[in-house]
């Protein structure tokens, strides 16, 4: 069941974690036990130029051994009918992602609903 079946809607926060997750990784990322090592920010992008950086983002950070990173795709105040539509296309990408372990939207001072969180597959 890996897909957007597998998200959960937990304290008002979409979250998602790969078969085999526990529910306290989710509960960890959540309460920042992972450092963010890095983000990348797609405020101003079209979808598929928002997909292209997403994918090319989580590329670098698996060759670069990074296993926790933020995605910022805002709230969607800049949108026709201020509805965020790149928040649901990125829930989307990473969930169609195998290096994705886990993700959970950021904690308010991290940019809240307008930025996700995410664990990735370490080396092994």
């Amino acid at each position: 069941m890996n897909s957007a079946e597998n998200l959960l809607d937990t304290d008002d926060q979409l979250s998602f974690r790969r078969d085999g997750i526990g529910p306290d990784i989710v509960k960890k990322l959540r309460r920042g036990h992972w450092v963010i090592q890095d983000e990348l920010d797609l405020h101003g992008m079209r979808r598929d130029e928002a997909r292209e950086m997403v994918v090319e983002f989580l590329r670098m950070a698996s060759i670069r051994g990074i296993r926790c990173v933020r995605i910022v795709h805002g709230k969607g105040l800049g949108s026709v009918n201020n509805e965020p539509v790149l928040k649901k296309l990125v829930f989307k990408w990473l969930v169609q992602r195998a290096d994705v372990m886990a993700f959970c939207q950021a904690k308010p001072v991290d940019g809240g609903g307008g930025a996700v969180v995410v664990l990735l597959k370490g080396r092994r």
